[in-house]
């Protein structure tokens, strides 16, 4: 098939799973720069894929509170898992991104500014809809970043959706999944049905009608869409953490003295983990480096964390020099004043922050013993 007008935005096609490869290559012969998940380190992570065979066939993840292993599934399904400790961020926003470098020349310095697209155009390929829920918030967040923008400009997006749900996801509640609604230029649902296993691919983009039409697919039917629906059904219903958001900024503003900011401070290590693996913190500090001789000089943005002392720290010490504060601040931003300067929430209900924390502190239930106690003194509790 060549004609891409055939292949419009919202129309839906059928693809054999033995020809995902051909959507792969497809990709690498646009010029991009394909990325998806891999197994790495004992964990399913987002790395530069090689091929199609680079992708976890036939794994999956066991997760809980402070928990994760993998698993090796019954069946041979590519994307039959849930997240990771990675996200996609730091191909949008690197670890580390040399903002200006400075030369000696005389008595002078010339400073150049970067502007990283050496990578060339990237394509995240098997997207989560909570994970593509955390790209758009950051948009927003990071819309006067430059390097940001024309990473994002150029990004080529399949995001799938889920087929099974991890044990620490609530995207539900947040109404960030298990479907992708958005902002993709293809979105896939794998389905695995005995011995037929094939791919829905909805289409999201012109970009992506293009790419479509060079596929050996074919029109979905009536029963195709069904089955895709069902499995998104069944992987929103096996969800078992919720969190009620109704209200629950206010909530939370309302009780920044409540006893149990003492009670989860007593168990918060400070590490970090959470804001590290969360797709959507962007906080960052900057870092000045230079050589012994003095005649090169480089300006760094590295990521940091609200969790770290030096993160406040000004003059006289740091601002928020207790577990308590820090803790405090990093969910009430989560859950509370981002939606005063962002309009949204910045949690998408993933879940790695329950995961990946040492002891076990779950957002969900924390969050309620906050909002949803009788609480009085200084602040209100949201009625049962």
């Amino acid at each position: 098939m060549s004609d891409s007008t055939a292949f419009e935005t919202g129309s839906h096609w059928l693809l054999p799973a033995e020809a995902l490869g051909i959507l792969f290559n497809t990709l690498v012969r646009l010029g991009y720069t394909v990325v998806g998940p891999t197994v790495r380190d004992g964990t399913i992570d987002y790395a530069p894929l090689e091929s199609i065979n680079d992708l976890p066939r036939g794994w999956t993840e066991v997760q809980d509170a402070a928990s994760y292993r993998m698993k090796q599934r019954e069946d041979d399904a590519f994307f039959g898992f849930s997240n990771g400790p990675g996200s996609w961020k730091k191909f949008l926003r690197p670890e580390e991104e040399l903002l200006w470098q400075a030369n000696r020349s005389g008595d002078t310095f010339e400073i150049e500014h970067e502007v990283d697209t050496k990578s060339g155009a990237l394509a995240f390929f098997g997207v989560r809809a909570c994970d593509l829920a955390a790209i758009v918030i950051l948009d927003t967040v990071l819309r006067e970043n430059t390097n940001y923008v024309a990473r994002r400009n150029s990004l080529f997006t399949v995001a799938i959706n889920c087929s099974s749900a991890g044990g620490t996801c609530f995207c539900v509640s947040m109404k960030t999944g298990p479907q992708v609604a958005h902002s993709f230029d293809l979105a896939l649902t794998e389905v695995v049905d005995g011995e037929r296993h094939v791919f829905v691919i909805e289409v999201g983009s012109e970009r992506g009608a293009d790419v479509v039409a060079s596929l050996p697919v074919k029109k979905t039917n009536s029963s195709d869409l069904l089955k895709a629906e069902a499995i998104i059904r069944g992987t929103a219903e096996q969800m078992e953490r919720t969190l009620d958001t109704n209200g629950l900024a206010q909530a939370i503003a309302a009780n920044l003295d409540h006893p149990h900011w003492d009670e989860v401070a007593e168990r918060c290590l400070t590490c970090g983990n959470c804001t590290m693996v969360c797709p959507t913190c962007y906080c960052t500090t900057v870092e000045d480096r230079t050589d012994l001789e003095g005649d090169h000089a480089e300006r760094w943005r590295i990521w940091d964390s609200c969790f770290s002392l030096d993160f406040t720290y000004a003059a006289g010490g740091s601002i928020r020099d207790s577990g308590r504060s820090r803790y405090r601040q990093w969910l009430s931003h989560k859950l509370s004043t981002w939606v005063d300067q962002f309009g949204t929430c910045g949690c998408v209900g993933c879940g790695r922050c329950v995961t990946w924390c040492p002891v076990g502190i779950d957002i969900t239930e924390e969050a309620k013993a906050i909002s949803s106690t009788d609480y009085k003194e200084g602040g209100y509790a949201r009625d049962p």
